[in-house]
């Protein structure tokens, strides 16, 4: 299976992180990120994404913080977008949520070299998914491609704000 090309086609991925199972996406097709906020059932709150570099990063935010100190890792990093613009429809915010989790799965999807979507596979209000065997047959009937690498931890990032870490 080659990830790169499913990821630039518009797939929609279930997939583990360092963390807990993800949905995913090229998070510059408009199209496939409204598929994902609709099989959560999420309005237009913020995405974050995976990075496909630290350049990319410094390129299209403003980084005040030291990121090889977090990432990769298990922190989700808030920085302000350099163009309020900038991936819109992930974040209408001028900020967006930076992860590069720390997993062998991760560097698959950094070859695509786009940034990817990374929200947790569960709906709102439901538990986090540590495996695909605790993910709804609703979710998963509805995804192109499942990463399935057995149990994870189960504890999502921590968020990194302003310098500060917020624990979920």
């Amino acid at each position: 299976m080659n990830i790169k090309q499913k990821i630039l086609e518009g797939k929609i991925f279930i997939y583990p992180t360092d963390t807990i199972y993800g949905i995913g996406c090229d998070a510059t097709n408009k199209k496939a990120v409204q598929k994902i906020r609709n099989i959560k059932k999420r309005d237009n709150k913020p995405f974050s994404v995976i990075a496909p570099s630290f350049e990319w990063i410094r390129k299209n935010c403003i980084v005040d913080i030291e990121l090889e100190k977090y990432l990769p890792g298990t922190y989700t990093i808030i920085l302000k977008k350099k163009d309020s613009n900038f991936l819109k429809w992930v974040s209408e915010t001028d900020s967006l949520g930076i992860r590069i989790p720390d997993n062998d799965f991760i560097l698959e999807i950094q070859t695509a070299e786009v940034p990817f979507i990374t929200t947790s596979v569960n709906l709102a209000g439901e538990p986090f998914a540590k495996s695909v065997k605790k993910i709804p047959k609703q979710i998963l009937n509805k995804v192109d491609v499942i990463v399935d690498v057995g149990k994870l931890s189960g504890n999502p990032s921590t968020l990194i704000i302003d310098g500060k870490e917020i624990r979920r």
